[in-house]
């Protein structure tokens, strides 16, 4: 960490996929620090909702070179944060090809407009997945990145063309690989809100509000203490405050580039979610065992000393149950929200 990431200077920044779930988060924060953000997202998953006032939106796909050259002179873009793409796991294995035309082709077009444009920073939402099955209990940056579906392929690749643009030109970057991001905005103004989602968390707080009739617990036979999968979760604002801070350790150091790890460092079972959304709720949700699915692993905790020892990053969000009250109050918001 260098002591000019704590006064570096303000660029206007372009939020890809800024009215998605983690996008609009970053959004928020960036915004609420003073910094100059404009979003580009096609809608596909995202909500114009999600986008706070005085925030300009450019409805449109990150593989329009011509509009994105246009942001970037119009807006003088000097930093990029790259959220847009696809993240469920087992539809990649389903559809392979979309995963890496949406989130590897489209990224190259991407990057292609950002060295045109003179874009001198690059923050890029990757992910664990990238690691695949590791065989060591806690993962490093160094644990070897075999993915195991093509949604990790997908990003590894994405990875691997960020830095080779940057070794080529004039371009620094953070690679942030996140564990599982969960929760929401703590005052409310955003989260998960995507119909039929995936993820542990949101799924289990619907069927705690009635929303769902149960919760499928897919694979009871890991080599985990309960036989379910074990994951890092960290909350979502806690991991939009690593990516402002990334951004800021970019600008201080413009010849360094980063890739590092984006959890807490401990990890809970499906069942011991599902526990403690009982616990916060004071209701018991249907839990219904059911095969591993393709594609998951057993048990994927990260090691996050790097990002704490190179960023100020101090999580304040990172009890299990202060992100499951979170990602309960925004349910009851999107409920508003829908409804109204």
């Amino acid at each position: 960490m260098t002591t000019e990431s704590q006064s570096a200077a303000k660029v206007p920044v372009l939020v890809t996929g800024g009215a998605g779930y983690i996008g609009s988060h970053a959004v928020l924060a960036l915004k609420d620090a003073g910094w100059d953000v404009s979003v580009i997202d096609n809608l596909s998953t995202g909500f114009e909702f999600a986008i706070p006032d005085g925030v300009t939106l450019y409805r449109g796909d990150i593989a329009d070179k011509e509009l994105l050259l246009r942001i970037i002179a119009e807006r003088k873009i000097g930093a990029i944060m790259h959220f847009a793409g696809s993240i469920v796991v087992p539809e990649s294995v389903e559809k392979p090809l979309a995963y890496y035309e949406n989130n590897t082709v489209k990224s190259r077009a991407l990057l292609e407009a950002a060295v045109e444009g003179g874009v001198s920073h690059f923050i890029f939402s990757s992910t664990a997945a990238t690691y695949g099955m590791p065989d060591v209990a806690r993962v490093t940056e160094e644990t070897p990145t075999r993915p195991i579906n093509p949604y990790g392929w997908s990003k590894l690749m994405t990875e691997q063309m960020l830095a080779d643009t940057a070794a080529a030109h004039d371009l620094n970057y953070c690679v942030l690989r996140y564990f599982n991001v969960a929760g929401a905005d703590p005052q409310a103004r955003t989260g998960q809100s995507t119909a039929g989602a995936t993820h542990l968390i949101k799924v289990a707080c619907e069927a705690a509000l009635g929303q769902r009739d149960h919760v499928s617990v897919y694979g009871t036979d890991y080599a985990t203490a309960d036989g379910t999968g074990v994951r890092d979760y960290i909350h979502v604002s806690d991991l939009a405050a690593a990516h402002l801070l990334a951004l800021e350790e970019l600008i201080a150091r413009p010849d360094a580039s980063l890739t590092m790890n984006c959890g807490y460092g401990r990890g809970f079972s499906v069942l011991e979610v599902l526990d403690a959304v009982d616990r916060v709720t004071n209701r018991t949700i249907e839990r219904r065992m059911e095969p591993r699915r393709a594609g998951d692993s057993g048990e994927l905790v990260s090691d996050p000393s790097r990002i704490r020892e190179t960023l100020p990053w101090k999580p304040q969000y990172d009890e299990l149950d202060t992100i499951i009250s979170h990602a309960l109050q925004w349910e009851r918001r999107l409920s508003e929200i829908r409804g109204a």
